[in-house]
């Protein structure tokens, strides 16, 4: 096993690094401050081939593995875990899209998704169905060549600014196997947003209910066969739940430098708080577990790249590690600003908001453990894994 990177991951890396710092780090306090979403930005990123990082290049993508495409979003999330995230999610429904579409939804969705001058939002999430899937309410009757989705999402990243709405609805009867999968334009009569969420965090892009009232959306924008659409959803979430939690792991390094930056100038009883050994001991962990979380979210990358049988399983090992990992890192950071990690004059109170949500979202950190066990228990994961 070589767990160096090799040349085109380097300047894949660097390249992302560069861009964030440039672009993305002088303005990002002020996006969370003013609650703003960076489109420019997006469209500078979508040159860069940032916003269709896994879409094949016959479709305008950049056609990376999801190894290389985690570490360009860990870069990204190093100077703005919300817009990286958002970026992420991009990615997610793009790459549905991309994949499950037919010839016509390809030629007309994906030239402007990839160059980021049209921006895609993943819909799922409903009010009564976050964890609970399987169990969405929208439904999407066919009426001869057209679709007629009525029903509402919850929490939807990009709303009420994206472009385009990947959008799961039922078509059949109970469970997961009744669910189909949709791509909607977002300004399609008979669409309504709810107003701009009010978050703790991810405040440079914007979270909104949408209500869909009798939409007519054609058969031709069904994304795959009738009944197949969770199948593609948990598909999508596999590599989502990569994305997320390497945004945590970039949030997280970022945390773990300016802490180190800090102890190092700042004195207290007549000596740098590095020099006390409980600080030098609680920065060693926090690289540990850094790296630790880092090497795990890269395994998983790989298995879904190989499409290992337990790519799933390792998916969401890597989320619910790196997310925990990712937000504790933070708040020890925070610690060690002391009372000036809570100003927001100190960026460490942004990236610990920011990073909190990668413990709920792309499936709770709950259900990644009831994955798990399932597959332990049930299938007998545990010698796959060995």
């Amino acid at each position: 096993m070589d767990f160096e990177l090799n040349e085109d991951q380097r300047a894949f890396q660097d390249t992302a690094r560069q861009f964030a710092q440039d672009v993305m780090a002088p303005d990002a306090a002020q996006w969370d401050a003013t609650q703003f979403f960076p489109k420019d930005v997006l469209r500078q990123a979508g040159e860069l081939g940032f916003m269709g990082l896994y879409t094949p290049e016959s479709e305008g993508g950049i056609d990376l593995p999801r190894l290389d495409s985690a570490l360009i979003l860990e870069e990204l999330a190093a100077a703005c875990p919300s817009t990286a995230a958002y970026i992420s999610i991009h990615n997610m429904a793009l790459s549905m899209v991309a994949r499950y579409g037919s010839e016509e939804v390809r030629r007309a969705f994906c030239p402007g998704l990839t160059a980021g001058e049209q921006l895609a939002s993943y819909c799922l999430t409903e009010p009564n169905a976050g964890s609970d899937a399987g169990n969405l309410k929208t439904r999407a009757v066919r009426d001869g060549e057209v679709y007629r989705l009525t029903g509402s999402k919850a929490f939807i990243s990009g709303a009420g600014d994206s472009d385009v709405l990947v959008v799961m609805a039922r078509t059949g009867g109970d469970g997961p196997k009744g669910i189909s999968a949709f791509v909607v334009p977002a300004d399609a009569s008979g669409i309504s947003y709810g107003k701009k969420e009010e978050k703790m965090g991810w405040n440079s892009q914007p979270t909104r209910a949408i209500n869909f009232d009798e939409v007519e959306v054609p058969v031709a924008n069904r994304l795959g066969d009738e009944g197949q659409g969770f199948a593609i959803a948990m598909e999508g979430l596999d590599g989502g739940r990569i994305n997320i939690a390497t945004c945590s792991i970039g949030a997280a390094q970022a945390c773990l430098q300016f802490a180190v930056s800090h102890v190092s100038e700042r004195q207290q009883f007549g000596q740098r708080i590095a020099d006390f050994q409980n600080t030098q001991f609680k920065l060693a962990d926090m690289q540990t577990e850094l790296i630790a979380a880092r090497q795990m979210v890269r395994l998983a990358a790989f298995k879904l790249d190989t499409n290992h049988p337990e790519k799933t399983a390792y998916c969401a090992m890597a989320k619910r590690f790196a997310t925990d990992v990712g937000f504790q890192v933070c708040n020890e950071a925070l610690q060690l600003h002391g009372g000036y990690g809570y100003i927001r004059e100190y960026p460490v109170e942004r990236f610990l908001r920011d990073s909190r949500v990668h413990q709920i979202l792309e499936g709770t950190n709950e259900i990644m453990r009831v994955i798990l066990s399932r597959r332990i228990l049930i299938e007998g994961m545990t010698e796959i894994l060995r």
